[in-house]
C-alpha cells in the first residue's frame, strides 16, 4: 500500500483539531472536542510543520536541517500517513 502522501503535496491540519505545546504535559498534544493526544518529540515536530503552506518535501528538508545525521525520510511519511488514517491532518485542497 502506498502512501497517502507525495513529495508535493500540502498536509494540514483538520479543522476539528488543533495542534498546541502543553507546558503541563512538557509536549505536544492534539487537542479534539472529545479529549487529548499526546505526541512524542518527533510527531510534535512533524506535526507543527504541516501549516497548510509547506509540502511533503519542504517540510522534510526543514526536518533534515533541523536535525542533521538522521535519516528521516520514511519514518515522515509513515507518520504522515498515521496521522492521516487518524483523521488529524488532511490534503489541502486549492
Amino acid at each position: 500500500m502506498g502512501s497517502h502522501f507525495s513529495a508535493e503535496d500540502i498536509p494540514q491540519m483538520s479543522p476539528t483539531f488543533r495542534l498546541q505545546w502543553e507546558e503541563a504535559q512538557g509536549c505536544h498534544v492534539i487537542l479534539y472536542p472529545e479529549g487529548m493526544v499526546k505526541l512524542n518529540p518527533a510527531a510534535g515536530e512533524i506535526l507543527k510543520r504541516c501549516d497548510g503552506a509547506s509540502s511533503v518535501a519542504h517540510i522534510i528538508d526543514d526536518l533534515k536541517a533541523a536535525f542533521p545525521d538522521v535519516e528521516l525520510e520514511a519514518d515522515v511519511y509513515q507518520f504522515l500517513d498515521t496521522a492521516y488514517d487518524n483523521q488529524w491532518i488532511r490534503h489541502k485542497h486549492a
